[in-house]
Parts: structure tokens; C-alpha cells; sequence
């Protein structure tokens, strides 16, 4: 998995493709959003920073509060790579934010997709 280029890609360019698919199924932003702040521990207005800025993911994640202690259990196939076994952690973690994010537009509940 060599594809670094997401690194310095802002999240503000990913954030409204994450919201397109999650609303495609009848979603809604605010859990877009719950996933994202759960996922890195930012608040809504940290996360909305990070957007109004243009961070990059790679800053975006260095500069998370806290990453979810329950992201361990976040399993499964994304892009081709299982979650579980991509050794780079940044790319791990954007590839954790976006299973959470197709596990929404399939229509799981929050406490499952939170991990809770």
C-alpha cells in the first residue's frame, strides 16, 4: 500500500464525499461527523478547524486529541487491504475513518459502528 498521496490530501476535499454517501442512504452529516470526532477525539468545533483550514490528513492525525482506545476492533476489507493488518499507522487510520464511514451508508447502527 503505497498510495501516500492521500497523506497530503486536505480533509476538507475528502469530508463532502464522505457526506454524499452517508446522506445516499439516507444519513445524516451529524453522524458523518460523530463517526469522525469518535474516531479522533476532536470535538465539533476541532474537527471544523481542521476543515475551515484545508489540513492535511497526515496533520489532521497528528494533531487528533486522542484516537478511539476501541479502534482495535474496527475489522474488515477497505480498498482491498484488511484494515487489521495495514502496518502504516497513519494510513491505518484513514482507512479506519473510511470503513466507518461505508459501514453508515450500509445502514449500521451507531453502536455498531462505534464500537460501543
Amino acid at each position: 500500500m503505497q498510495n501516500t498521496r492521500i497523506f497530503t490530501t486536505s480533509v476538507a476535499s475528502v469530508y463532502p464525499h464522505y457526506i454524499q454517501k452517508a446522506k445516499k442512504k439516507g444519513r445524516t452529516q451529524s453522524e458523518v461527523d460523530e463517526i469522525i470526532c469518535w474516531l479522533t477525539g476532536y470535538d465539533q468545533q476541532g474537527l471544523q478547524d481542521h476543515l475551515d483550514q484545508k489540513t492535511d490528513f497526515k496533520t489532521f492525525f497528528e494533531q487528533a486529541p486522542q484516537i478511539h482506545p476501541n479502534v482495535s476492533l474496527i475489522k474488515g476489507v477497505i480498498c482491498g487491504y484488511r484494515v487489521e493488518e495495514i502496518e502504516d499507522e497513519l494510513m491505518r487510520n484513514i482507512r479506519y475513518m473510511d470503513k466507518l464511514i461505508d459501514e453508515l451508508a450500509k445502514g449500521k447502527k451507531m453502536e455498531k459502528i462505534l464500537r460501543q
